[in-house]
């Protein structure tokens, strides 16, 4: 698969990991939109949220908990961060490899976008 995200799950593209189990990694974003700003993946490809089914769906769990070992490990839980998981173009997927950023070390708006 000529997916960036799954060349760097398998160490094709060397990237300094921030967290990794069996299932997910994360790494810093290379365009940060804020202070911290992670990037989480699972090691299998599934390229957007719409392909999540019964058989795989348990990932978002596995990304999710992955995502609170971080954010206590960047000690982001005292002022706040934000959790984004983007489908399709539109809403800013730019790599087909569902993702969650985790941002925080700033204030953030509302609406987002």
């Amino acid at each position: 698969m000529d997916c960036i995200f799954c060349k760097i799950a398998r160490n094709e593209i060397k990237t300094e990991y921030v967290y990794e189990d069996s299932e997910v990694i994360a790494f810093n974003d290379i365009k940060p939109q804020a202070p911290a700003h992670i990037i989480v993946i699972p090691r299998k490809h599934i390229e957007k949220p719409d392909d999540l089914n019964k058989d795989n769906s348990r990932i978002m769990q596995k990304l999710y908990n992955a995502a609170l070992k971080i954010v206590e490990l960047k000690k982001l839980t005292t002022d706040g961060y934000r959790v984004v998981l983007n489908c399709g173009k539109n809403a800013g997927q730019e790599v087909a490899h569902i993702h969650m950023h985790i941002l925080g070390g700033r204030k953030f708006a509302w609406p987002p976008g």
